[in-house]
């Protein structure tokens, strides 16, 4: 069975340039525009892996992943950071908030998926 990728992201290019990648490499994604989207998704279904942006309307990064290490069913799930954020503070809240990694963008597609099939083993 294909792992179930969540992609979380404001901007509608870098959404459509992460799933053609992530499909492209045989993974079933699905999209969520911000935060507070993601994280109604994720209460009714189960991902294996989440890749969020910070900086998005009704919710952010930081404060979505708070929100799905709250979730049992998210407590162990990969979550990796897709930004243009790439300050050390930024990254240590990420940390702090429970995010598996951090990718900054522009994003090599290459890179991407040498990262999603290293955190989904």
């Amino acid at each position: 069975m294909s792992k179930h990728i969540l992609v979380v992201d404001d901007s509608v290019s870098i959404r459509q340039m992460v799933e053609m990648t992530l499909k492209g490499a045989g993974y079933t994604v699905t999209s969520a525009q911000d935060g507070q989207e993601a994280l109604d998704k994720c209460k009714s279904q189960q991902f294996n892996f989440v890749i969020t942006d910070q900086n998005m309307p009704r919710m952010d990064g930081l404060t979505l992943i708070k929100n799905l290490r709250g979730l049992g069913s998210y407590s162990r799930t990969p979550v990796v950071m897709l930004t243009t954020e790439a300050g050390d503070d930024m990254k240590a809240k990420g940390k702090a908030a429970g995010a598996t990694g951090w990718m900054v963008k522009p994003f090599d597609p290459n890179k991407l998926l040498d990262v999603t099939r290293r955190v989904l083993g």
